[in-house]
């Protein structure tokens, strides 16, 4: 890039987009680089009701014979999701008060619909094309974050452990922070004075309960754990989840709902499921999210002080699922509370998508967006491509 464009990358306005693996919105944020901490300074979130059955199902590889191929169906919802993006990045300009002339550009994570990061040939794929949403908002580009991560030996995942320590680490200076996000998958970064950064998915957040409860009874998700307090933990459907492999491999690991969805549900826990009420089970997928991540975050919390536990994404917006894992994480730290990011004054929807405002932003700059000690990459790579207005 150019000496003015990286004078200007410096201090200037990045919209960061997301769509995690719940595929519930698009959210979009406008964040102003010239304060520190960086600051949101607008946020829209566009729904995603009309294709979210359509990006699951490409995700799960569900039969798209009613579309044609699948080839077809892929180039069809790469423009589509493409669309929606454009429509929620230039709504949010429009209601922030600002002009696109102060946008330096858009970081766009796209729609995961495949990650394999473990197998022989490892790939990670994103959909909503930043052609057509560099065109279709006359803004600069930043896109296609994940596979060069992975091209250098990494997970491509999770990368936003770097724009956590930017936006979070001066909250805690001197002890540990652990910033999770609880999307569709639940990722965590771990910050300590002096020590490598870490982070790393503990497995699922909301996608096993977004699933069931849409199979069950035909709602998208369950707000605010509401059908889950209905029923009851079953013992012995925690234990059959959480015996499986992923959840004892160590770090650097990450996963998607290509891994945890319904069919694996299924798969494990049969007979459970056929005797016990869908409410029960559903009370078991918020114990075992909630139990998953205290366990995976428990190396870091200490039986005599608090560590600070940031909670971002849509499952904080669960008050059941907080509720559980703040007592999963004082049964091992009872002097340490999870709090949400609206205590540092950041919507906890914010939080990813700002993430990827600071990635583009590191491109801009010519530095590195990931952190080799938690993807497991060769090294420190600059991460993305540049899709100009």
């Amino acid at each position: 890039m150019d000496a003015d464009t990286k004078r200007r990358a410096e201090t200037g306005y990045f919209i960061g987009v997301m769509s995690g693996t719940s595929m519930d919105a698009v959210d979009a944020c406008i964040v102003d680089f010239s304060t520190r901490p960086p600051q949101v300074v607008a946020h829209h979130s566009a729904p995603l009701d009309d294709l979210r059955d359509e990006l699951r199902a490409l995700a799960l590889g569900a039969p798209v014979l009613t579309h044609g191929d699948a080839i077809d169906y892929l180039g069809q919802l790469d423009i589509r999701m493409a669309r929606r993006i454009s429509e929620c990045v230039n709504t949010l300009v429009q209601q922030s008060g600002l002009s696109k002339h102060e946008m330096i550009a858009v970081g766009c994570h796209g729609q995961t619909i495949r990650h394999r990061p473990s197998q022989a040939h490892p790939f990670t794929l994103q959909i909503g094309d930043p052609n057509t949403i560099a065109e279709l908002t006359g803004i600069a580009v930043i896109a296609d974050f994940r596979r060069r991560d992975m091209a250098a030996g990494g997970q491509g995942a999770p990368l936003v452990p770097l724009a956590h320590q930017a936006l979070f680490a001066d909250e805690c200076p001197a002890a540990p922070l652990i910033a999770v996000n609880l999307g569709g998958i639940c990722n965590v970064t771990i910050i300590t004075p002096d020590a490598p950064l870490l982070g790393f998915d503990t497995g699922p957040a909301n996608t096993l309960m977004d699933a069931w409860i849409g199979a069950q009874l035909h709602q998208p998700f369950d707000a605010n754990g509401a059908w889950a307090k209905t029923g009851v933990t079953d013992t012995a459907l925690l234990n059959r989840l959480m015996a499986a492999p992923y959840f004892h491999a160590q770090p650097p690991k990450s996963t998607g709902i290509e891994a945890f969805n319904l069919t694996w549900l299924h798969t494990l826990a049969a007979d459970d499921l056929a005797r016990l009420a869908p409410e029960h089970v559903q009370a078991t997928l918020v114990a075992l999210t909630a139990r998953t991540l205290a366990s995976a975050i428990a190396p870091w919390l200490s039986p005599s002080q608090p560590t600070r536990i940031i909670l971002a994404g849509g499952g904080a917006r669960n008050g059941h699922l907080v509720d559980a894992i703040t007592q999963a994480v004082r049964a091992i730290s009872p002097h340490s509370t999870p709090e949400t990011s609206d205590h540092l004054a950041i919507d906890p929807q914010c939080v990813e998508c700002a993430a990827f405002a600071w990635l583009a932003r590191q491109f801009l700059l010519g530095l590195a967006g990931n952190a080799p000690s938690v993807t497991g990459a060769r090294g420190a790579r600059i991460l993305g491509g540049f899709y100009p207005a």
